[in-house]
């Protein structure tokens, strides 16, 4: 065995805490409690996540609900659905300000986040395409901490500056994920470099496409579905994982580009940001093993497999379905579900939507065949996303990249409430279980 192997093993030992021991001291891991809710650690106004009612007699699975301020999501989407237009700039307006703008602030706003689009002088060649990354949240991750260095006042924790360097970052992370894949892309994968630069006549979702694909090489239907995509994914109350993170971390005064680099850390962990790409492996392989894909006999033997750590990669789960907070269903996934299938025809894959239709439906009842409590298993906005986001030809590195560009503006709005409201680090507790031993001195160990 050689150093790095020893010394593994005694970090892996001395790390390892028995698991009965949690349950002795009532310690709520990943703070959920006993019933799968969550512990409450703080208020907020930004955004609520309701998936069950607490009775007398425990927690009651309801219909999912997402709110921003207190706005229904599925009223926020077909208010700017039935006037044909987009949503996001009007939702960042929302969970930043706490108000739905009128037309008139509606257009300033989205006149300002356009002008902010533009990253600094030599930015893009010296921080994303010079410094170069095979991991586009690294690189976003990584440019952020990079935009420190490029504001005059980046400690300054008053609202009026959190605001300018909010509205600085949501404008400017579509760019910054365009030209890190497009530098990644010519530094490893031998393509040509292409930088567009962005164009404030625009909507933020069709700049993106613009940056991404250029111009010509998208449809009004792809710019619109994006759109929503940013939309559903804006915010996700305070308890999800980057936004939790972000409150932690702006808890202590840092500054706010520390704070969205540590969100984002949090986001590139698979167990949060990566799981609509678990999805597309998973429904990939069943197209590879099953013959017939609108086989429901066929299909579900194969689930079956899946359930039983027989096929795919053994981890006995089919992704996209539950979910940590939603029960009988996520109201993202319903909503996105309803444009997933006019995309699947404009690109000619209405098979492949019918075969997660069809996945969808019949998994229920597996899972109730394999775990006898009848729990209902609905599937979760990561089941449609990654199937969207093929459909709209975006490649898998920047899935969780597009994540994190539409949640920007939940963490900044949860930064700010931070800031103004808690006032106070914080600082949970961490019940010592080690055994007492005594220093030796090194000459007797």
């Amino acid at each position: 065995m050689n150093n790095l192997e020893h010394w593994a093993s005694l970090a892996e030992k001395s790390s390892t805490i028995d698991n009965d021991l949690y349950a002795k001291f009532d310690v709520k891991r990943g703070l959920r409690n006993a019933d799968q809710t969550g512990v409450l650690v703080g208020l907020t106004n930004v955004g609520t996540v309701v998936g069950v009612e607490k009775t007398e007699a425990g927690a009651v699975p309801v219909q999912g609900r997402l709110e921003y301020r207190g706005i229904g999501i599925d009223k926020i989407v077909h208010g700017f659905q039935q006037d044909k237009r987009q949503g996001y700039d009007e939702t960042v307006y929302l969970l930043l300000f706490g108000k739905l703008p009128t037309s008139g602030e509606l257009a300033e706003f989205s006149a300002y986040l356009a002008q902010q689009r533009y990253l600094p002088k030599y930015f893009t060649k010296d921080i994303i395409l010079s410094f170069r990354g095979r991991d586009v949240m690294n690189m976003l991750a990584r440019s952020v901490l990079s935009l420190y260095t490029q504001d005059d006042n980046p400690d300054d924790v008053s609202t009026t500056n959190l605001l300018l360097q909010s509205l600085s970052l949501i404008a400017k992370f579509p760019a910054i994920v365009a030209y890190s894949f497009h530098g990644m892309r010519y530094h490893y994968m031998n393509k040509t470099l292409v930088i567009r630069h962005p164009k404030p006549e625009l909507s933020s979702a069709e700049n993106f496409l613009y940056m991404l694909k250029g111009g010509n090489r998208y449809s009004p239907l792809e710019v619109e579905i994006l759109d929503l995509m940013q939309v559903l994914h804006a915010e996700h109350g305070g308890g999800n994982n980057s936004s939790f993170t972000t409150h932690v971390v702006s808890s202590s005064l840092t500054d706010t580009y520390s704070a969205i680099a540590a969100a984002l850390g949090s986001l590139k962990g698979p167990l949060h940001g990566g799981a609509n790409i678990k999805v597309m492996a998973m429904v990939d392989d069943i197209k590879s093993n099953v013959r017939n894909w609108d086989s429901e006999k066929e299909v579900s033997d194969y689930l079956r497999k899946i359930l039983d750590k027989k096929a795919f990669d053994g981890s006995g789960k089919i992704y996209g379905l539950g979910h940590a907070v939603y029960t009988l269903s996520d109201p993202r996934a319903i909503l996105l579900k309803e444009k997933a299938r006019d995309i699947a025809k404009e690109k000619g894959k209405s098979d492949e939507f019918d075969l997660y239709d069809l996945i969808e439906r019949i998994s229920p009842d597996l899972f109730t065949e394999r775990k006898g409590d009848g729990k209902v298993i609905a599937p979760n906005v990561d089941f449609y996303s990654g199937f969207v986001n093929c459909a709209l030809d975006i490649p898998p590195q920047i899935y969780t990249p597009l994540f994190a560009m539409s949640r920007i503006a939940g963490w900044c709005a949860h930064r700010i409430e931070e800031i103004n409201s808690a006032k106070r680090i914080i600082r949970p507790a961490y019940k010592a279980v080690g055994p007492k031993i005594d220093y030796v001195a090194l000459n007797k160990r």
